[in-house]
């Protein structure tokens, strides 16, 4: 796995990916050494402060090259390894990573007076900057904003295309190093699904294309039959084949804004289980075939689900019907299960918690290695 890390200023780009390296064993001592020039903020590191601020585990020594083509084919050549680099610095460099499959974009953002504070005290640092002739005086709101604004936005050179072409958006809030480590713990940030997708997403992933064709004005809904690992049918809710259809105003029901549950023997949309079924008939299913839907099936449908054999259901998101549905399977022996994918697009990481993530980083003995683009 190659991961890129790109992120707004005094986001947390670099301690992030000093907390990839000491999740799986990487001694880190970067908060030893010298920290970066403030007054030149960039999206990585230049050669020489990489070596400095960021010693690679002992058995290896800093890696840096001169330019992103060059780092690529190095990182090509052992891609069973976990590599990690905050040097994107434009599209071009993004782009020529993006062209393996193993690489995940990662970007760290925070709010911009948070990101404000934390350049204030960077600046403060009697370490930095470097240079001893440069001045230290606090930087002012405005004049952080007209910097920050420049990084992101600037038409040449900004960062935010970059940003917005991430795979996993961190939102840093944190107000210290220990708090931001121990929020990154619940995010499975080395999970391989994001790169090679499991059977699951795989699968999930086409009920939800599916449901793309629903045309129903309610809800739109898609579901997957798979038998070994094969599609066998797939299906979209709506009006039958022939009629008008329901959001054009095929369905008065779904058009007279009844409630979920409420009023169905009258409602003239096929559901995408159902729909499904249909195009795979029983002989087709046959014992041990998985459903995969991207809403829990409803009562109606689940009755008609453990007619034809399926042995497993796999949905993404609840339905008002979730304890009926589930008790006409367990009685039926149909396995019900809940799909849940590992985190993408934006992550607040304070609010993990509150959502009751409890998914910690799993350990792999194969560290990831900090690399770079030396600069001339």
């Amino acid at each position: 796995m190659f991961i890129g890390i790109c992120g707004s200023i005094c986001a947390g780009k670099s301690t992030v990916a000093r907390y990839l390296d000491r999740t799986i064993g990487l001694k880190s001592q970067h908060d030893d050494a010298e920290p970066p020039d403030p007054s030149a903020p960039r999206n990585g590191t230049r050669r020489s402060e990489t070596a400095r601020r960021l010693p690679i585990h002992s058995a290896h020594t800093p890696l840096s090259f001169p330019t992103a083509s060059d780092l690529l084919d190095f990182v090509t050549k052992s891609w069973r390894e976990r590599w990690v680099t905050t040097d994107i610095c434009s599209e071009a460099v993004l782009d020529t990573f993006s062209r393996r499959p193993f690489f995940l974009l990662i970007s760290v953002d925070a709010p911009l007076t948070v990101r404000w504070h934390r350049y204030q005290d960077r600046c403060a640092s009697p370490d930095c900057p470097s240079d001893p002739t440069a001045s230290r005086s606090a930087i002012t709101l405005e004049t952080f904003v007209a910097l920050s604004d420049a990084y992101l936005y600037d038409a040449a050179t900004g960062k935010l295309p970059l940003l917005s072409r991430a795979s996993v958006r961190l939102l840093n809030t944190s107000s210290s190093v220990a708090h931001l480590f121990a929020t990154l713990g619940k995010v499975d940030v080395l999970n391989e699904d994001r790169l090679r997708p499991s059977w699951d997403t795989y699968f999930m992933a086409l009920a939800s294309l599916a449901a793309q064709r629903s045309n129903c004005m309610k809800r739109r809904v898609g579901c997957v039959v798979v038998r070994d690992k094969r599609v066998v049918s797939t299906g979209y809710n709506g009006t039958p084949r022939g009629l008008r259809n329901c959001g054009e105003g095929g369905c008065a029901r779904c058009n007279a804004g009844e409630g979920a549950g409420h009023g169905l023997a009258t409602c003239l949309c096929i559901h995408a289980e159902e729909n499904a079924l249909l195009e795979a008939g029983r002989e087709r299913v046959r014992e041990g075939a998985v459903l995969y839907c991207d809403t829990c099936p409803c009562l109606t449908c689940s009755i008609k689900i453990v007619q034809v054999g399926i042995g497993e259901v796999v949905y993404s998101q609840g339905y008002s019907m979730d304890t009926e549905t589930a008790a006409v399977f367990r009685e039926a022996g149909v396995k019900l299960r809940q799909f849940v994918p590992p985190a993408n697009g934006l992550i607040h990481l304070e609010k993990l918690t509150l959502y009751g993530v409890e998914v910690s980083v799993v350990l792999k003995t194969r560290m990831p290695v900090m690399i770079d683009i030396g600069l001339s």
